[in-house]
């Protein structure tokens, strides 16, 4: 098939990397292993684009550019990755009407209480015109899928279950020597944690695992944290771990997608609180490498990592029982190994990327089919 592939939150080849955009780019790719012509279609980024009237009035202008591309270079289907109210999908509707292509969203979300907002009503509206012109919602959240069930015909909603490609996330043994005689870890359990230092819950999240760690120091327990990431808080953050033994805390930078396998196998657990996560894709990585989850128990983080088996969620902002939970697997390396060793049977069973997104292609094919017919 040929697919017109649009993400308008974040072009695919962003310099800022997030979850969502993990997500896109794993999309991409599987689609073209599968055979299928797809292209990035635009590079339109619709973040708060409401917010500026000209921006707006150039998406008008891409918008007929997409039209005049498509009808020099006909494709099957149009393919919108995460469109909300922040950056709804200005282009899929337009190209929907004029061309009567078939129209798929991906990672769609809905919510009412931005409609009662006049900061975010405009968004709101965008992102419900897509939303109904759409064919099919394609969700990997179940909240999702419940919010969407009251604008879409459930007919037209599918879940599929969030999922990473196997092989390219796997414990690699000899990365896991190499990492931890580099980061001198000994016979310390490394403690590992990853995101983006954004001005925003990232850093937050960031600096409640050290002040864990720093809590946990000062009762005794060894460990080595290693941090992966950067950006503007970065300082920040530097400066709150000056609290920790210099020998106790690294930060490794921004580490480039190819090397995350890597820097997850030379670690025993991962942890990183989540704040409003809609879903992590960090920890299907780490589980993927055999590496227990702490996390908070709140937004999509529940749907990727089973309490008690595979990690620990504990209540939002109680400090006491995410410290404990570190505390755990920290003292208790067999139980580490154990629900490392679960957390890939779940991820193999559940979130396996060549398996879960057959269901996407199916459900293209027959759209492109009943169009076609």
């Amino acid at each position: 098939m040929r697919i017109a592939f649009y993400a308008p939150f974040k072009p695919l080849d962003h310099p800022h990397p997030s979850g969502d955009q993990i997500i896109g780019r794993s999309l991409f790719r599987w689609f073209q292993e599968q055979g299928h012509q797809v292209r990035e279609i635009s590079r339109l980024r619709t973040r708060w684009i409401f917010r500026h009237s000209l921006e707006m009035a150039a998406s008008i202008f891409e918008q007929r550019r997409v039209l005049a591309e498509l009808k020099a270079h006909p494709v099957d289907c149009w393919f919108t990755h995460h469109s909300y109210y922040k950056a709804p999908d200005l282009l899929g509707p337009f190209i929907h009407t004029n061309l009567q292509l078939p129209y798929v969203l991906f990672q769609p979300s809905y919510a009412t209480k931005y409609r009662k907002k006049p900061v975010t009503a405009p968004g709101f509206y965008l992102n419900r015109r897509a939303l109904l012109a759409g064919d099919c919602c394609l969700t990997n959240r179940h909240q999702d899928l419940k919010d969407l069930e009251r604008i879409v015909a459930r007919d037209k909603l599918f879940f599929i279950p969030p999922a990473i490609s196997l092989q390219r996330f796997r414990r690699d043994e000899r990365a896991r020597t190499r990492l931890r005689r580099k980061w001198q870890a000994g016979a310390r359990p490394v403690i590992l944690s990853a995101a983006m230092f954004r001005n925003d819950v990232k850093s937050i999240g960031l600096a409640r695992v050290l002040e864990s760690c720093i809590r946990l120091q000062a009762r005794g327990e060894e460990f080595l944290l290693v941090i992966a990431g950067d950006g503007c808080k970065r300082d920040w953050l530097e400066q709150l771990a000056y609290r920790l033994p210099k020998d106790s805390v690294r930060f490794v930078g921004q580490l480039p997608p190819e090397e995350m396998r890597d820097f997850y196998s030379a670690g025993d657990f991962f942890v990183f609180p989540g704040i409003n996560e809609s879903l992590g894709m960090v920890y299907l990585e780490a589980q993927a490498c055999e590496l227990p989850v702490v996390a908070y128990e709140n937004g999509g983080i529940a749907g990727v990592v089973e309490q008690g088996k595979t990690g620990f969620l504990t209540e939002l902002d109680n400090n006491a029982a995410f410290d404990g939970a570190i505390q755990r697997l920290l003292q208790d390396e067999p139980l580490r190994q154990q629900m490392g060793r679960a957390a890939v049977a779940a991820v193999q069973k559940n979130h396996d990327l060549q398996k879960n997104y057959q269901q996407i292609d199916r459900i293209i094919k027959d759209l492109v089919g009943a169009k076609q017919a």
